[in-house]
């Protein structure tokens, strides 16, 4: 499946990077997913992680298959491999009933829907964000429904998604919510402009105003929604790391075939050492992210958690391939900053990886305290 996943990705996808079929923000429009998702199926790698009888891949194998997909920005999205709804098809094959499944999965996995996870909020409200526990946003129980009010921000996909997952606290504790898109109820605040833009919908900011929600579309049970946010972010941060790991390996193909052709001072770049050696240390910081990955993900299929091993898998990869697209981009001078290669967007794009699902620094702070926990237990 891995090998198929990259054949098409090279192929059929690759290909699709220069279409001009883009919204105000840079990300491929509805119609371009749809269309690339269309041949994914065809293909026989739509939603190639999960077997056809519904079982996920373990985690190992999944690595295999989303490095893969990630050898282009717009793989993931058209191999439905793409945060979030990869996230979220996870968190409800393990939380869901089989009606929610039925209801809300169902659409997603066969790539007929997207899908968004309302947890962040507005920074500027001191809401919810790398700290869970400061959310803002409300839900109470009101009969045979649940009204729930709040804020939310940095909402990946939304715009154009058919399926939220929505997180707001009661007196129970934290609860998440399955609700149909768009509602109008959830409104649009704002859409920024972010320095990423592979992936569809954008990063919206949204007022939800008494939204009005059936008792039985609640994820799991009430008060359980901050256990529910590891299950989910553990093996998703995991996911990030691989899709971005194909990222930079395509980059750093493209510099070394630029380094290997391009003839500078009497000789190829390739022989100067100062690009040589960035070459190398390239090679070295992607076979430490992907042993690093390949680690995580074992840990994983061992029915851990893995909050401590996803914490350092994502800070130590995260950074390994910020420095590969950084050196991609020196290599090819010039060239390096420019849209005529995916060099420059997978630089972006990994830039922002390094805030998605906790900034480098939360999960260094959680090691810390990790460490002195461990050290007043000897």
């Amino acid at each position: 499946m891995a090998a198929r996943v990259e054949k098409f990705v090279r192929n059929v996808i690759v290909p699709y990077e220069k279409d001009a079929r883009r919204d105000s923000h840079g990300a491929p429009t509805e119609e371009l997913v749809m269309e690339m998702r269309h041949k994914a199926r065809e293909a026989g790698v739509m939603t190639p992680h999960i077997r056809p009888d519904g079982h996920h891949l373990t985690q190992r194998e999944t690595a295999l298959v989303l490095i893969n997909s990630g050898l282009s920005p717009i793989g993931p999205v058209a191999c439905n491999t793409a945060a979030p709804d990869e996230g979220n098809m996870y968190l409800m094959g393990h939380v869901a009933s089989p009606a929610l499944k039925m209801r809300f999965l169902e659409p997603i996995a066969s790539g007929e829907a997207r899908s968004a996870f309302f947890m962040t909020e507005p920074a500027s409200e001191n809401g919810a964000g790398s700290d869970p526990s400061m959310m803002k946003t409300t839900c109470r129980r009101d009969g045979d429904d649940w009204v729930i009010n709040g804020r939310k921000a940095f909402i990946t996909g939304a715009i154009g998604a058919k399926v939220g997952i929505v997180m707001a606290a009661a007196e129970e504790g934290a609860c998440m919510f399955l609700v149909d898109l768009p509602n109008p109820a959830i409104r649009l605040d704002e859409l920024p402009h972010t320095i990423d833009n592979a992936m569809p919908g954008g990063h919206g900011t949204f007022t939800i105003d008494n939204l009005r929600v059936p008792a039985e579309q609640m994820l799991g049970e009430a008060g359980e929604g901050f256990k529910y946010a590891q299950v989910r972010l553990s093996p998703a941060r995991l996911s990030h790391c691989m899709r971005w790991l194909g990222a930079c390996k395509r980059a750093h193909e493209i510099a070394t075939d630029y380094a290997c052709q391009r003839e500078a001072f009497g000789k190829l770049l390739v022989d100067h050492e100062g690009v040589g050696f960035m070459l190398a240390e390239n090679l070295i910081d992607l076979k430490q992210a992907e042993l690093m990955i390949d680690w995580c993900a074992a840990v994983l299929d061992s029915g851990s958690l893995a909050t401590v091993e996803s914490s350092m898998t994502k800070v130590a990869v995260s950074e390994a391939l910020m420095r590969i697209a950084d050196r991609c981009v020196q290599v090819m001078g010039g060239t390096g900053v420019t849209q005529n290669t995916v060099v420059e967007q997978v630089f972006r794009e990994i830039r922002a990886f390094r805030i998605y699902d906790g900034p480098t620094e939360v999960h260094k702070w959680s090691l810390a305290k990790k460490i002195k926990r461990d050290w007043k237990a000897m």
